[in-house]
């Protein structure tokens, strides 16, 4: 695809300047800031409450049928109604799910981590925060969790909220035709950006019910531009989304006012410790998490380029989502049929699946299948001693990790986040078995939570390869600051582990659709690198008086599909710089020295009302008799773009991309004139 990079440079020109010299005070600015904020949190909370309670009313309908039809044909020996029952069910759900992706908002599928990554690096991703993207995302994830897939709805809430982000804090939607005068100055790729890390970070928080661990998400894995100023303005909204869906969950769970209900998955409480020889079993656990997360990565990769390379038409995709339901809910259904441990009811309060066992029983593997994922990992992190056998657990364990590893990245929204964790949790229990049969008469060896616990987090930690915001979401998830120095020590080497074999998930599939993201740091050993190799050319300019004719000229050459052209006087010095959507607008208004009688320029704001959707040229009519008319280009352009010499080297240029997160870079020599431009994807390629 033909990717574009977004605008975070100033254009500092003169009309920039006759704005500035209007507006009394920033104050104005400043207050709608934090009122976008707030909008973003509250629309955030409530967004995850709808999420939520719909995935728990179609599961509680959907167990209720099936169990029921098992009910009837257990004595009937007609099991085999139940299954295809189930399996229509949760085929019906996720085909609803992968149309709404494959046909409406293609760029919803999977977590939107990625997507939001890309954005936030200075991407333009095409239609990453739309209007319909987000009702594909809220939609599809709600349809694709009770469709029994092996996906978790905490991911999407990351994209969803940045989607709303976008929205608010411009005023308007252009898919609802909807337009206020509300802040309308925030109608830019800049302060769009900022709002996005806002809604991400709002996402987290509504996500795990960590305000804390939402921020520095925002700050460690998703936004690669951050000021002092955002820190507190984007807690705030973290704060705002978290304490919406504790409240409106309180009064849906019939306990308003209870703030027991802070995320969409809610970890318990755990009240425990640890001694300090069990540090070197967690950091052995570590190893496993990073070993095991790099060969989900590997697998999950090897998939993915079989996806992109014979699955490209759209039935193919869909029919591919029917056909991973069908099996993750026949594999479901038979290990619960051959499952042979039964438990009484009443050892775990909530649950009460009897299905295939005995009047007051039931079934262990039903607990860990049937379940929502994040009632399964609550189950793993605090059922006592002896309430699933291992066996059962790692039977369950070895089909849902392929399972996972397949369903991440098909054509449906879904999330990373609950997987890995109970993926982790079932190993980790496995392995906190294995201590207490090594120590049984030991009470720290009984206490299984935190061997659950810290699985979770090694293989989470390994498949996507966070470490900070990790630790401090998990800490938050718990409400146990105990943990934190294995948290923090498991995490680390669960990267390092990972990180020696493959890439992170996000990262991986960011490559695989070669998006040119820009990394932390420059090339190794680029200093020898000058601009002269690196920049394109040569160069197609314009003067800063142009005929009419000459501009519809560029821009309607198919080689010169340019986002910006620098501007030179007639003596071939550089000027400045004019992006391609300026000369678009300045040709539909008719901003012609031959026709400017009155005197009066079009204002700042009618290139903001065009944003983001800009126009192509073949909607603009320009007559025979204007195309010899004259544009002055000198208001307009940006009069002291970024640029260097054609010596530069290339960590230099990397830097200044990187830090200032610009567009273009002009290549002069030493008379001043143009040789060449840098774009961000003549950076990429090196």
């Amino acid at each position: 695809p033909y990717w574009q990079a977004l605008d975070y440079d100033t254009i500092e020109n003169d009309l920039y300047s006759e704005e500035e010299r209007k507006m009394s005070s920033t104050v104005c600015d400043y207050f709608q800031r934090w009122v976008v904020c707030m909008l973003i949190g509250i629309m955030t909370g409530l967004v995850a409450v709808v999420i939520n309670i719909c995935i728990l009313e179609l599961t509680e309908v959907k167990m209720r049928v099936v169990e029921q039809a098992i009910i009837r044909c257990v004595k009937d020996s007609c099991l085999y109604i139940p299954l295809l029952l189930w399996i229509a069910i949760n085929i019906s759900l996720v085909t609803v799910a992968s149309l709404l992706t494959v046909f409406i908002a293609p760029v919803a599928a999977g977590s939107g981590i990625p997507q939001i990554k890309c954005f936030l690096n200075g991407v333009k991703i095409p239609n990453v925060v739309r209007f319909q993207t987000l009702v594909t995302k809220v939609v599809g994830v709600i349809a694709s969790v009770s469709g029994g897939l092996a996906v978790g709805k905490e991911g999407p809430m990351i994209h969803s909220g940045s989607v709303l982000a976008a929205g608010i804090s411009q005023g308007r939607s252009i898919s609802l035709n909807i337009n206020t005068r509300f802040f309308e100055h925030f109608r830019n790729d800049r302060e769009k950006r900022d709002f996005v890390c806002a809604g991400a970070a709002a996402g987290v928080s509504a996500a795990f019910g960590a305000p804390v661990g939402g921020v520095l998400f925002s700050l460690e894995e998703a936004a690669s531009f951050w000021n002092q100023a955002l820190t507190w303005r984007i807690f705030f909204c973290s704060i705002l989304s978290s304490y919406t869906l504790n409240f409106f969950m309180g009064i849906y769970h019939h306990h308003p006012g209870d703030l027991a209900y802070p995320g969409l998955i809610n970890f318990g409480k755990f009240d425990g410790s640890y001694e300090g020889f069990e540090l070197p079993i967690f950091l052995l656990m570590a190893v496993i998490g990073g070993l095991l997360g790099a060969a989900f990565n590997a697998i999950n990769y090897r998939i993915t380029v079989f996806r992109l390379t014979y699955l490209k038409a759209r039935y193919f995709k869909v029919l591919e989502v029917v056909f991973v339901a069908a099996v993750s809910a026949t594999i479901a259904f038979v290990l619960m049929y051959w499952n042979s441990e039964c438990k009484p009811l009443g050892q775990d309060p909530n649950v009460k699946l009897q299905f295939f066992c005995n009047d007051g029983e039931y079934n262990t593997m039903a607990v860990l299948f049937f379940t929502p994922p994040e009632e399964s990992v609550k189950s793993l992190f605090h059922d006592p001693l002896g309430a699933i056998r291992p066996l059962t657990i790692i039977v369950f364990v070895i089909p849902y990790f392929f399972l996972a590893c397949w369903t991440y990245g098909l054509q449906v929204p879904s999330g990373l986040f609950i997987p890995s964790l109970l993926i982790g949790a079932a190993w980790g229990r496995v392995v906190g078995n294995c201590v207490n049969l090594l120590w049984p008469a030991d009470e720290w060896a009984q206490d299984l939570s935190k061997y659950a616990l810290i699985g979770a987090a090694a293989q989470l930690g390994g498949t996507v390869r966070m470490t900070i915001s990790l630790t401090v979401i998990l800490i938050e998830a718990t409400g146990n600051i105990t943990y934190s120095l294995p948290l923090m020590a498991v995490l680390l080497l669960a990267k390092w582990v990972g990180d020696y074999f493959n890439h992170g998930i996000y990262d991986m599939h960011i490559h695989l659709n070669k998006v040119p993201i820009l990394p932390w740091e420059p090339p190794a050993l680029s200093t020898n690198i000058q601009a002269r190799e690196v920049m394109g050319s040569p160069v197609v300019t314009l003067r800063t008086v142009p005929l009419v004719s000459d501009i519809c000229s560029v821009l309607s050459d198919p080689r010169n599909c340019h986002s910006g052209y620098p501007v030179t006087d007639t003596d071939g010095k550089f000027r400045g710089l004019i992006l391609r959507t300026q000369l678009l607008i300045l040709l539909k208004h008719k901003e012609f020295i031959e026709r400017s009688g009155s005197g009066e320029r079009i204002a700042l704001s009618v290139f903001r009302d065009s944003y983001p959707r800009y126009f192509p040229l073949s909607l603009i009519n320009v007559s025979e008799g204007e195309q010899q008319c004259h544009v002055d280009l000198r208001p307009f352009l940006n009069p002291s773009p970024y640029t260097v010499y054609e010596n530069a080297t290339l960590p230099r240029i990397f830097r200044l991309f990187r830090a200032l997160g610009l567009r273009h870079l002009v290549v002069l020599d030493d008379d001043y004139k143009v040789v060449g431009m840098v774009s961000r994807k003549d950076i990429w390629k090196w």
